[in-house]
């Protein structure tokens, strides 16, 4: 009697569980509930994260009386491609229909020295960046850690249908802000890099944060593999505050104080993402401050042209100025890259993503 009454709560009020939301311990409980030997638990958690699989009926090594009972009580929340776009530069921008009808966009970025994926990590965004398209969308609500996986396996498969190469690369640098999906973030971390999921270095993997003093610290409490890259582009609190309302709450020292305990605790270098805004932060002053900022701790200077959004005003700053900018920074001995931007004739570039449809509506509104 009492086992009846458990495997009606599997399926609580007619509802079918996401099988993505379980641990293996909870995989193989749930399965034992419903009369299988533990073991089946391992066989399904391979299919779902090792092969990637969406389907039940896909998964061959279980027996067909298994695979109805998955089918009753179970459900795979798979995220869809509903339409990509290809850049001249030979950028996909994919938009991704999610299982409730929420739409993101994520990115391949083809290089000749890696392949890399650019994902989403919340429906929208927060944090009101004055720059960046996302954030003038609502925040809708997270991300599972299986819609971010679905996003890398399905822009892998584009990468090797389109350039016959695997990703090589992974960046939380599309829709939303990683850390204010904490969790989630690192669950889906944890599925990419673990051997009974898709296996990948954590090294190839970066998380981008606007900067959340208080969450960077809980990344270097649990110590974190991956890499950590900031989006400063400013580093001066009153310009930071103007584009980015973040930063009221946390001052450049206390994301310095927050780096600093990171950095202690992993010992992974810190990446700084400086847009250069047209006389706003492009002058060599910004440039000093910038690198005062960089005595911190040991990190890297992405410098990143500005890509013009229909909501803001900005424009990138001229190419002698990124130039004579970048210059005072590698005579300090930082290590300095100037990011050429990608998709741009797609809106696929950093700081556009946005759903498309959303943002026509937002323009007729205004």
């Amino acid at each position: 009697m009492l086992k009846k009454r458990y495997l009606c709560s599997v399926n609580h009020m007619g509802k079918k569980v996401d099988i993505r939301s379980l641990s293996l311990d909870q995989l193989k409980e749930r399965l034992q509930e419903l009369g299988e030997q533990g073991f089946r638990a391992k066989q399904v958690y391979e299919w779902l994260w090792q092969k990637s699989c969406t389907q039940f009926d896909d998964m061959t090594n279980l027996s067909k009386s298994l695979r109805d009972k998955l089918k009753e009580h179970y459900v795979v929340h798979a995220v869809a491609i509903d339409k990509s776009q290809y850049s001249s530069d030979k950028t996909i921008k994919s938009t991704f229909k999610l299982f409730d009808g929420n739409i993101i966009e994520g990115v391949l970025i083809p290089t000749t020295e890696r392949m890399t994926a650019c994902v989403s990590s919340q429906v929208g965004c927060s944090l009101t960046c004055k720059f960046c398209a996302t954030g003038y969308m609502d925040r809708k609500r997270n991300l599972n850690a299986d819609e971010i996986y679905d996003q890398v396996v399905l822009i892998n498969r584009q990468a090797e249908e389109n350039y016959q190469q695997p990703l090589s690369n992974i960046v939380y640098m599309g829709m939303g802000e990683p850390l204010l999906n904490y969790a989630n973030v690192l669950r889906s971390v944890d599925r990419l890099c673990s051997p009974d999921g898709l296996n990948m270095a954590a090294k190839r993997i970066t998380v981008s944060t606007a900067g959340i003093a208080k969450m960077i610290k809980k990344l270097g409490d649990d110590e974190v593999k991956f890499n950590l890259a900031l989006s400063l582009h400013a580093a001066n609190d009153n310009k930071r505050n103007e584009i980015m309302p973040i930063n009221e709450q946390n001052s450049l020292k206390a994301l310095a104080d927050a780096l600093k305990y990171y950095f202690a605790k992993t010992k992974n270098p810190v990446t700084y993402e400086y847009i250069v805004f047209n006389n706003f932060n492009d002058e060599l002053s910004d440039a000093v401050e910038l690198a005062a900022f960089c005595k911190h701790l040991p990190c890297k200077v992405n410098i990143i042209e500005y890509n013009p959004i229909a909501f803001a005003d900005f424009e990138n700053a001229e190419g002698d100025k990124i130039d004579r900018f970048a210059a005072y920074l590698r005579k300090r001995g930082i290590i300095t890259n100037v990011r050429r931007s990608r998709g741009k004739d797609i809106d696929a570039a950093c700081g556009q993503l946005a759903v498309k449809e959303k943002k026509e509506e937002a323009l007729v509104s205004q």
